[in-house]
Order: C-alpha cells, then sequence, then structure tokens
C-alpha cells in the first residue's frame, strides 16, 4: 500500500502556486519583449513587446515600406542587432503574432489625440471650483453689510454696572479692567464675574436679534418661527462671534478693552465639564483661519435650522438653511484652493455639530446658576 504524503502548503518542498495576472501569465516576472527580447511594457498589437518594436512595427505597416535583407533573411533580433536589419525585425513581429489590422490610420490616430485631450480638458473644468454665482454673491454681501452694522468687535456699547443692571452706552464710563491686570489680592471671589456676564450676554444677544431681522428671508417668516430661530440659535451665534475675537496665542477672548479667559467663565459660575470642550471648540474653529464672509455664512446656517422646535414652516427653513450652506461651499471651493482648501467644508459642519452639543449643556449650565435668569430677562426668554 503506497502511502500518499500530503505536503503544507508552507512546508519545505511544497509547491507554492504563483498568483497569475489576467493574461494568465505569473504576477512578479519581468516581462520579455517577443520579438527582441528587450523588457516589454505591455501588449501592443496582440503581443508582448517593447516600445521599440510597437514604434517600428506601426510605422512599418502604415508607411507601407518594402524591407529587404541583406543576408539570408535569416538575421537573430536581439535588443543590440533590431537595428540591422529591418526586414527580418519586420518578419520577426508578424510570426510572433502582431496584427496588421489593429493599427490605427494615421486620421483615427489624430481623432483618438483629439477626443483625449478633450476629455483631459473636461475634467480639468470639472475639478475647477465653479464661480459664485450673481445670488450667492448678493447673499455674502448682504450678510457682511448687516455683521458690520450690529456686531460691534470692539465692544464699544457695553459698560459694566456694578448693580447688575445694564447701563446705556456712556462715553464717560469708565472701561472695566482686564482681569489680567488685577493684582493676586484683588482677583474676584466665586461668582464675582456672573453680573459682568450678565451684561455681556444682554449686549450680544440684542446683536444678534437686530442682526437676523437684517436678512430678508428671516423677515419673510411668519413671526412665530421668527421667535423659534432666534430661541434655537441665538446660544450658538453668540459662540461663533465669540470666535472672530478669540486669540488663538493667549487663549483669551479681547473684547475691545475687555479681556475674558475661560477662568472668568468659571468665576461666573460655569463648570469645567462646558468650559473645557467650548475652548477647544474656539481654537479648532479658529485654527481654520476663516474669512469674514465665512463666519456671517456659519452665523446664517446655525440660524436658518429647521429643527428647533415650535417651527411651522420647516421646509421652507431647510431650504433657506442649504441655501446658506451651498454658498459657503462654493465660497470655500473659490477662495481656498487645494490643498488649504481640502476638507475644510467638513470640518466647519462638523463643528457646528460640536457646538450644538456645547449649546445643550451652556443652557443646563444657566439654568443652575442662581440669579443668572433673573439678571437677564432676554437671556431667560430665549433659553425658555
Amino acid at each position: 500500500i503506497c502511502k500518499v504524503r500530503s505536503k503544507h502548503p508552507y512546508s519545505p518542498g511544497a509547491e507554492r502556486r504563483q498568483p497569475m495576472n489576467h493574461y494568465g501569465e505569473p504576477e512578479g516576472e519581468e516581462k520579455i519583449c517577443a520579438v527582441c527580447g528587450d523588457r516589454a511594457t505591455g501588449y501592443h498589437f496582440r503581443v508582448m513587446t517593447c516600445e521599440g518594436c510597437k514604434g517600428f512595427f506601426r510605422r512599418s505597416i502604415s508607411k507601407g515600406v518594402c524591407f529587404t535583407c541583406p543576408f539570408t533573411r535569416n538575421c537573430t533580433i536581439t535588443k543590440a542587432k533590431r537595428r540591422q536589419c529591418q526586414a527580418c525585425r519586420l518578419q520577426k513581429c508578424l510570426a510572433v503574432g502582431m496584427k496588421k489590422d489593429m493599427i490605427m490610420s494615421e486620421e483615427a490616430l489624430q481623432m483618438r489625440r483629439v477626443l483625449r485631450k478633450q476629455k483631459k480638458q473636461e475634467r480639468e473644468l470639472a475639478e475647477e471650483p465653479a464661480e459664485l454665482t450673481e445670488e450667492q454673491e448678493q447673499l455674502i454681501s448682504s450678510l457682511i453689510e448687516a455683521h458690520k452694522r450690529h456686531f460691534d468687535s470692539g465692544f464699544s456699547q457695553f459698560v459694566h454696572c456694578s448693580d447688575w443692571g445694564l447701563c446705556l452706552p456712556s462715553p464717560r464710563a469708565a472701561p472695566w479692567p482686564p482681569l489680567q491686570s488685577l493684582q493676586g489680592d484683588m482677583l474676584p471671589d466665586n461668582f464675582s464675574m456672573l453680573p459682568h456676564f450678565a451684561d455681556l450676554s444682554t449686549v450680544l444677544i440684542q446683536q444678534v436679534i437686530k442682526f437676523a431681522k437684517e436678512i430678508p428671508a428671516f423677515r419673510s417668516l411668519p413671526i412665530d418661527d421668527q421667535i423659534s430661530l432666534l430661541k434655537g440659535a441665538t446660544l450658538e451665534i453668540c459662540q461663533i462671534q465669540f470666535n472672530t475675537v478669540f486669540n488663538e496665542e493667549t487663549k483669551a477672548w479681547e473684547c475691545g478693552q475687555h479681556c475674558y479667559t475661560i477662568q472668568d467663565g468659571a468665576l461666573a459660575g460655569f463648570q469645567q465639564i462646558y468650559l473645557e470642550p467650548l475652548l477647544k471648540f474656539h481654537i479648532s474653529l479658529k485654527k481654520l483661519r476663516l474669512h469674514e464672509a465665512e463666519y456671517v455664512l456659519l452665523l446664517a446656517i446655525a440660524l436658518f435650522s429647521p429643527d428647533h422646535p415650535g417651527i411651522t414652516q420647516r421646509h421652507t427653513v431647510d431650504q433657506l438653511q442649504e441655501k446658506m450652506a451651498l454658498t459657503l461651499k462654493s465660497y470655500i471651493d473659490q477662495r481656498h484652493p487645494l490643498p488649504e482648501g481640502r476638507f475644510l467644508y467638513a470640518k466647519l459642519l462638523l463643528l457646528l455639530t460640536e457646538l450644538r452639543t456645547l449649546k445643550v449643556e451652556n443652557t443646563r449650565q444657566i439654568l443652575h446658576i442662581q440669579d443668572l435668569t433673573a439678571m437677564t430677562p432676554l437671556l431667560s426668554e430665549i433659553i425658555s
């Protein structure tokens, strides 16, 4: 009885099957020209050949040249000797199976070159960002104008009052000293920044309301929908606006003569579970180096969010948000060429989603800070 010993595929002496290409040949082996033995570049006219023999065969057949062998019509064709006898080289091409009928005419070649050039131009045009439409240009201009009119980056109208009330603008009022200028023994007690934060919130909310009312599409909505949008988006818009005055190096918000750090938020009663992600958000957004047009479009996208409760014309609001988002995408494609603009739009959408999560925690903490909503009726109305 003969015992047949099966060999493990990885055992010594076992035959290993090489992977094959789609021509049924082992992969990884160097391809040899069937005509001259030079390194082949692929199949040309049905035969594996080098570029030299491919070109020689095409020229010879296209021009209809009749070669004559000066020797015995049995010359050896190698890489070194292939130029010595054109007749035997052409005969070798035919002998190994190169097909005359696969050679394109000069007119067909020219047509193929034209088509390739057209396709290349089409691809290049497809990769080029489309110009902003006139409507998009007008939208951006109107948003920037409203932003400049109602958002004061210098906070010149903000005056802190010690009696927890929002003061009217007064050119003679002394500015609130930056916390960085306070000595160690003069640092405020717990919640000493609360009145300051209350007044600042009121000023910002008023600016958001005025900015929204400057947008024709917002004014065209029913008043109840306007209120619902403002209630849902104001806190998010305030943070986007705050990012325009955020200093990435000092990690402080420079509001004119006022300067705030994340520690000041803690002195107003906010907890680290909100403050730390908030600082991270502002650092991430500031690193994107947005233009003013991109900031105002972000404000508009946050404003026209159709998933806020109480909205009756949800489809209309959804279309408005889509319009703002498409304008932002077109602007980024136009003003941030690759590789600078790669993934910028996607990063902004992710940050907007992150901002929505921050707003939830912000609202929760505002409701738990004693006396804050009592000090700011407008803020209380927004988060109600």
